[in-house]
């Protein structure tokens, strides 16, 4: 038996779809939201607006910037824990909404800390909070998904915690609010939803159901991603959003790979951006993962049904186009700290996401794959 959840309660799409916020039963509203973009781009002075027509009371805290970690969670829990927020939106990229699922959880639940939520289950529902996410980006699913993934500073590690009760009730969805994204953003986040796809896709727990989802999004993504970062069409942006979002309903149902392990261990360490990685370790873990026979057939049936020779050199291809770098050297990571801080990446790597790739990967293994991916020499696994 399988249970299968997509969203939350409520997804709201498509153009203009922001002014929903008026349509929020709260009084007492706690926005999330990251640096200075929201702000500059002028959406944060329309929810204000909306708000202020509906005479809600509101509190914003900003300033989440990418890899949010324990420190910031617990500063807005307790932000939280004066305001005393009805209702909780998530605005802007992956990072302010998984640091708001946490602080709402976190708020609810005020026996909660870090220390056991490593240890012990955590709460599967919200009761009293209502949560909204707004992604202004396109490539986390976080919308939809049931992790909120949270950095761990005194581990060097990123986590990815999960809960039913991190899964938004509304998720809107307006590529409005993706028209300012830089082309850098565009290509990163971007890789990161095309990462979630294709590993959703070879993971040995998908079902029917999310390998329709996830194989519309890859075509999806190979189709509108490219228009997406080189001409900035308002139809490319909306599709590209809706296809990440998609890729996120699939993979929080049957899990990611290898790919995301090296992410977090490398993004935990080092601080780069987690869709950036993803872009540069995909095409690597799919080769290395491609020897598995189920895996080969499917990525096989997939290239086939694009029209294309080989999935793999795709994925490359579409990297080059989208200035992904090809090794984690080109990314600027030094090659000394990289070897110096080599036992704990290793050891890292093997941690989340990698648990559940589909060929079983042992410390040797990720030895040669973390080496291979530094280097950029992708013809070790052939």
């Amino acid at each position: 038996m399988k249970i299968l959840k997509l969203n939350g309660d409520r997804l709201v799409t498509g153009r203009g779809s922001l002014n929903y916020i008026k349509e929020i039963e709260g009084k007492r509203i706690f926005i999330v939201t990251g640096g200075k973009s929201m702000f500059s781009n002028g959406t944060i002075d329309r929810i204000k607006n909306m708000l202020e027509t509906s005479e809600k009371e509101y509190r914003i805290m900003s300033g989440i910037r990418k890899n949010p970690d324990t420190e910031i969670v617990n500063e807005g829990a307790l932000e939280m824990k004066v305001f005393k927020p009805d209702t909780v939106i998530g605005l802007g990229g992956g990072s302010p909404i998984d640091a708001a699922k946490v602080m709402a959880l976190f708020y609810e639940y005020p026996n909660l800390n870090f220390e056991d939520i490593l240890k012990e289950p955590l709460p599967s529902v919200r009761k009293n909070i209502e949560f909204i996410s707004i992604p202004t980006t396109s490539g986390t699913g976080a919308e939809v998904t049931k992790t909120a993934v949270i950095t761990f500073k005194d581990r060097d590690l990123k986590i990815g915690l999960k809960s039913n009760a991190f899964i938004p009730d509304i998720a809107i969805l307006d590529p409005e609010l993706t028209m300012s994204m830089p082309s850098n953003v565009v290509a990163e986040t971007g890789m990161d939803a095309m990462t979630h796809a294709l590993e959703c896709y070879i993971n040995h727990n998908l079902d029917d159901f999310t390998e329709c989802l996830t194989r519309g999004a890859i075509m999806g993504l190979f189709e509108y991603l490219p228009i997406s970062y080189k001409e900035n069409t308002m139809e490319s942006r909306e599709k590209v959003h809706n296809y990440q979002c998609i890729a996120g309903m699939a993979f929080h149902n049957v899990g990611l790979g290898m790919s995301h392990g090296i992410s977090h261990a490398i993004g935990g360490k080092y601080g780069l951006g987690h869709g950036l990685l993803n872009g540069i370790a995909l095409p690597y873990v799919l080769h290395y993962n491609s020897k598995n026979r189920t895996v080969k057939r499917k990525l096989n049936f997939l290239a086939k049904s694009m029209g294309v020779d080989n999935l793999v050199t795709e994925v490359i291809n579409l990297n080059k186009l989208l200035g992904i770098p090809i090794s984690f050297k080109e990314a600027g990571i030094d090659e000394g700290d990289f070897y110096n801080d080599f036992e704990d990446l290793v050891e890292n790597s093997l941690k989340g996401s990698t648990r559940s790739n589909p060929i079983k990967v042992h410390k040797e293994d990720m030895e040669k794959i973390l080496k291979v991916i530094f280097e950029g020499d992708m013809q070790y696994f052939d």
